[in-house]
């Protein structure tokens, strides 16, 4: 930090240390106003430009500097000046105070405070991008932030500063005069009575709806700035239109249509969308197929003799489409049609916010939905654009085993069909760019996978880059040349991997385009996917977006969460909107071993700065694991440093998805670790790994005091029973030898007689 700015940091903190020292904030009450109002409005009688001008200066040095007690100094202008006169001080110092602040921000902290609140500050600046001056009037009408907040952080922007002045002076104005009128009411209270007075009431009555009131004429003031530019219809065929028949665009007309509401959904390919036909249900089809495989060279482990399984190629695809057929009918037109959703086929265009074209159709509704899913990404390779690529697309469509095949990606697709295809007997090679497979996963998560994959022949290349695609390294091999590069002891290492077919997994590119987006001002974001808030409404209040087209997470039951969102939201915005939470969403990649997460990981938690406990459960602890020979894996869990409040759990093992769902549901509804501990699970299932796990929490945390005291308690029970038992022993005794003398007494006399 220069000389200059370490001087204006001085005096900063020069200034607020004074005002707290000299008591300052203790005058700003409304008791020591009542005491010193008399004099204060004959003081304000002789002398208006000393008092009108000592005022001001507050106002602004208290906004410039960010101190706490605005709000009352409004309130105390209104009851020192009145309506008009305090209205007129206080805007235009709130103005000029928060001006200040704005270039003090941008002066002094621009670096520290990007870094400190970057995501706050990518969420406002996207907000100004889309909306510009109008996204700063609608913070300051509707104060969703402290106003010094406000401040700082538009002083990290790119906005100039003439546009802060004169739309923050305009957007606070209304709140102003609210909070001022509240503030002569109460100058004018007397007793405690005058509470109930009309004027007050009514004053305070305002400052409680006016956000609400000010949220309602934003919402006005965008749908007439939109209607300005677009030609609005009179009236609406439907209340909702869906584009896209995916998982998302499916839950999304259900919803709607089970309010009652009237829907079209537009799809111009199949129903069902990814997930139906290339993505969930045919992957986990194949990965049936490939586990059986692997089940049947293991028989062995288990006491049978099986040779090695015979692949049929053509009737493990065979099982695959089947099971799209058998799922189809639950996705189809007719069913949806059933629901009472209109089923459109065609290519949908958004002509303006109100209006689809589908062929020579125009459809005119109230709301717009965009669920057109996404694609897989295909990287620009020199050489690629000669290869026939494979994608989780175009996959399914194979008729034969490739022998060797390569896969480009270490995420989820790439370790699930790079596993299945080695399964069912080809020679598998899986690059990936990072250092570990999975890379959004703890990394002995990543070495449990990496582990198995290599002890099942799948050859991995981590920390490798591709670089181009060749020809075939012979003449007449049918092959094609990968060369990558990776970072090694002597410099840049170079391989070259040969291939018969080239499977692309390096991630999916949202469909944003080719259906009149961006002829409405709807633009992407940096990645890809629709700039929507989070309510999941764009820059247009009636165009909305839910699914993979609006990310972050490429779940179809994450579409699903968000479908429900963006339909409510809709459909009852101007009354409640609902802001997606994604804290609890959970994650599985359905390799063997499985991996499941819900919440935080340790990498997460690292990156975030969030302190975490970290409890393990290995499953090799597990009976039924043992039982069934699926050992290898564990559980962990991250709680609050002592406390049992889950944060997060990630499992990597046999049937890790169907564990997972026991932590979602703790931490959806705020179930710690000692209520799972408390739960009975049947024995022996895997089931009681989660039970299990709390266990070992609670173990960590046994109160040790206690159970000293609990030994000690123990003992002395023990070392009591062992004294009362002595004595009953000698009594015992004793009565015992008088008896016998008695008796050998009493035998002597009858001898005698």
């Amino acid at each position: 930090m220069n000389r200059q700015r370490l001087v204006i940091l001085a005096l900063i903190a020069l200034a607020v240390g004074a005002f707290f020292l000299s008591g300052a904030h203790e005058l700003l009450t409304l008791d020591a106003l009542k005491a010193e109002q008399v004099r204060f409005q004959t003081w304000l009688a002789e002398d208006p430009l000393t008092v009108i001008g000592g005022f001001f200066a507050l106002y602004v040095a208290m906004a410039a500097l960010s101190l706490p007690g605005a709000t009352l100094l409004t309130l105390l202008g209104g009851a020192l000046f009145g309506l008009g006169l305090g209205l007129v001080i206080i805007s235009f110092a709130s103005a000029l105070g928060a001006s200040l602040a704005f270039l003090i921000a941008r002066t002094l902290a621009r670096t520290p405070l990007e870094r400190r609140f970057s995501r706050q500050l990518d969420s406002i600046n996207r907000g100004i991008e889309r909306e510009g001056a109008f996204y700063l009037f609608t913070l300051r009408l509707i104060p969703l932030f402290p106003f010094f907040v406000i401040n700082l952080v538009m002083g990290l922007t790119r906005m100039r500063l003439r546009t802060f002045y004169w739309v923050s002076q305009l957007g606070m104005l209304p709140g102003t005069a609210v909070f001022v009128n509240a503030g002569r009411e109460l100058g004018t209270l007397e007793s405690l009575g005058g509470i109930l007075s009309p004027g007050l009431l009514v004053s305070f009555a305002l400052i409680g709806v006016f956000p609400w009131l000010a949220r309602w004429g934003v919402e006005i003031a965008k749908r007439r700035r939109i209607a300005r530019q677009y030609d609005k219809p009179r009236h609406y065929d439907y209340d909702i239109v869906v584009i896209g028949a995916g998982s998302a665009g499916l839950v999304a007309s259900y919803i709607g249509a089970a309010v009652k509401a009237k829907v079209a959904l537009v799809e111009r390919d199949k129903m069902g969308g990814d997930c139906l036909n290339t993505g969930c249900v045919p992957s986990k089809a194949l990965i049936r197929s490939a586990r059986l495989a692997q089940d049947m060279r293991e028989a062995k482990r288990f006491g049978l003799s099986v040779a090695e399984p015979e692949v049929d190629f053509p009737a493990v695809m065979g099982h695959v489409h089947r099971a799209i057929e058998e799922v189809e009918p639950h996705d189809s037109p007719e069913r949806y049609r059933g629901l009472g959703v209109e089923v459109v086929h065609g290519d949908a265009w958004l002509q303006t916010p109100w209006e689809v074209r589908v062929g020579e159709r125009v459809l005119t509704t109230r709301h717009v939905i965009v669920a057109t899913g996404a694609r897989p990404r295909v990287p620009e390779l020199p050489g690629l654009e000669d290869s026939d690529v494979l994608t989780s697309d175009n996959l399914w469509q194979l008729e034969s085993l490739p022998e060797r095949l390569v896969v480009l990606g270490g995420g989820p697709i790439g370790c699930e069909l790079g596993q299945s295809f080695a399964r069912l007997g080809s020679r598998v090679t899986l690059v990936e760019m990072g250092s570990q497979l999975l890379p959004r996963e703890d990394r002995d998560i990543a070495e449990a996978v990496e582990t198995r994959l290599e002890a099942e022949s799948v050859r991995l290349a981590l920390g490798a880059r591709a670089v181009r695609v060749e020809p075939g390294p012979s003449h007449g091999d049918s092959g094609r040349v990968l060369v990558i590069e990776r970072d090694g002891p002597q410099g840049v290492e170079t391989e070259r991997l040969v291939f018969d077919r080239l499977l692309v997994a390096v991630g999916r590119v949202a469909n944003v385009s080719g259906f009149g987006l961006e002829g409405l001002g709807v633009l992407p974001r940096a990645n890809g996917t629709i700039d929507v808030d989070g309510t999941l409404r764009s820059l247009h209040p009636n165009i909305w977006a839910c699914g993979d087209v609006a990310g972050p997470f490429q779940l179809t039951h994450a579409s699903a969460h968000q479908a429900w969102h963006a339909t409510v939201n809709a459909l009852f915005g101007e009354f409640k909107r609902f802001t997606v939470d994604y804290r609890n969403l959970p994650a599985v990649t359905f390799c063997d071993p499985e991996v499941a997460r819900v919440g935080l990981n340790e990498r997460e938690a690292a990156a975030q700065g969030v302190e975490v406990e970290v409890t393990r459960y290995a499953f090799s602890e597990l009976d039924r694991a043992i039982a069934d020979q699926h050992t290898e894996g564990f559980i962990k869990v991250l709680t609050v440093p002592g406390k049992d409040r889950i944060l997060g759990a990630s499992i990597v093992g046999h049937g890790a998805g169907e564990l997972l769902g026991e932590y979602t549901l703790a931490m959806t509804h705020g179930i710690g670790l000692n209520k799972l501990l408390g739960t009975i699970h049947p024995y022996p299932t895997f089931s009681e790994a989660a039970k299990a796990s709390a266990g070992v929490w609670k173990n960590a945390h046994k109160p040790e005091r206690l159970l000293g005291w609990l030994a000690r308690y123990f003992a002395w029970r023990r070392r009591s029973a062992h004294s009362s038992a002595t004595t009953k022993t000698s009594a015992a005794a004793t009565s015992s030898a008088t008896s016998s003398a008695t008796r050998s007494e009493t035998h002597a006399r009858s001898l005698d007689q």
